[in-house]
């Protein structure tokens, strides 16, 4: 036994040892403090004090059944889970869906939400729930109306029992603007249970933070190349730091936000402008948090003229299932974004743009080490052991 073992540890030493293979010690003291900081994934779990419903377990069950219902669009036509296919990583795989009329922006994943600051390519919602109210009153996406929620839910007795079973409330004593909010406050709820899995990549995080060369020995060669290009020379995390890959904020990266002839997409410049005036944001009066500690972002969010061309810093977890790319669909492939950055047009850029964006005029080997390294950041969703129908005293109202 101890002479395997001894084989064991020679071969693992020459397998680290071998050109084009990276070791602990083949990261610089910088990169391997930005690869570590990229981690533990998941972060904990905390309760949205802005929503009610934030990890109640009626909430969550109510919201998964809503997520799937048609009857919340005009004319029962579409789902939220029908542009948030779970069998597509919660996107749809289209560079632009078509609802009630084509929209002009990329629909995004619905995963890993909760540690959001600001929601939608341009950042038009402050919270979770609130953002699930857009989508549903967008004449180009689901058409609905609050009248028209309202009486979805206070006509059917299934989903009227279920909403009073959540939140100890009828329905039919709401109004439709606060019946349409709770709604939102369940999707919410839902949602935010849907968090991605550990990766590849925090495997190999993981085994660098304890020193175990034998399990940072599984991670592929060409991504551990990639990762020190993704963390040192590339200068990516810039933008995709911490663990969800993203810093929460918006930047022009000289993606067109032309619409059509004479419109434009104003990215950021609109969101913060729908934002501020949105019933719905955590200044209005359906925000649950009582103290308003979680206002100050709202309050202090100014439009500045450099916010024209800036979308969202998507998060990079899943990013190798989440295709085609960009706020408008326009990068078809994963393969596409690293060209991308590669050969970047700083002439597209506005004197205001990003000052950190560069070309990165990447080899060929580059390339696809950076690929490589890219698609180990994608995983399922973290599976939970079942729980007890949390709606029983229903059954018997959905069968009438």
């Amino acid at each position: 036994m101890n002479v395997l073992k001894s084989l064991s540890i020679l071969l693992t030493t020459a397998i680290l040892t071998m050109p084009g293979v990276l070791a602990a010690e083949d990261f610089s003291p910088s990169e391997r403090a930005t690869i570590l900081s990229l981690g533990p994934w998941p972060p904990a779990l905390v309760q949205d004090s802005g929503n009610r419903a934030s990890g109640d377990l009626k909430a969550i069950e109510f919201g998964k059944k809503l997520f799937n219902d048609k009857r919340l669009s005009k004319d029962d036509q579409v789902s939220c889970a029908d542009c948030h296919k779970p069998e597509l990583a919660f996107t749809d795989g289209m560079a632009l869906n078509e609802g009630y009329k084509k929209i002009t922006r990329n629909t995004p994943a619905v995963t890993n939400l909760r540690w959001n600051n600001w929601f939608g390519w341009g950042g038009e919602a402050d919270s979770l729930w609130a953002q699930s109210i857009r989508p549903i009153l967008s004449r180009n996406e689901m058409a609905a109306t609050p009248s028209g929620i309202r009486r979805v839910v206070i006509n059917d007795p299934d989903l009227s029992c279920r909403f009073k079973a959540t939140f100890n409330l009828d329905p039919a004593g709401l109004g439709k603007h606060e019946l349409l909010v709770l709604i939102a406050k369940a999707l919410a709820a839902y949602q935010e249970t849907l968090v991605t899995d550990v990766t590849a990549f925090d495997h190999f995080r993981d085994a660098l933070l304890a020193g175990d060369r034998n399990a940072m020995s599984r991670y592929p060669r060409a991504a551990r190349r990639g990762l020190k290009i993704f963390a040192g020379s590339g200068r990516c995390t810039f933008c995709h730091f911490g663990p969800r890959f993203s810093n929460g904020e918006f930047s022009n990266i000289g993606v067109p936000f032309f619409v059509a002839k004479g419109k434009v997409d104003q990215g950021r410049y609109g969101g913060i402008r729908t934002l501020k005036r949105s019933p719905y944001n955590l200044l209005g009066k359906f925000n649950d948090d009582g103290t308003a500690k979680n206002t100050v972002r709202t309050q202090h969010v100014t439009q500045r003229h450099r916010n024209w061309g800036e979308f969202k810093v998507p998060s990079l977890r899943n990013v190798a299932r989440t295709a085609p790319y960009m706020h408008n669909g326009s990068v078809a492939t994963l393969a596409d974004v690293v060209e991308f950055y590669s050969d970047l047009n700083e002439e597209r850029l506005h004197t205001d743009g990003e000052k950190i964006l560069r070309p990165l005029n990447l080899t060929d080997q580059n390339k696809t080490d950076l690929l490589a390294f890219l698609e180990t950041l994608s995983s399922g969703l973290v599976t939970k052991p079942g729980s007890p129908d949390p709606f029983r005293e229903c059954s018997s109202v959905s069968r009438q």
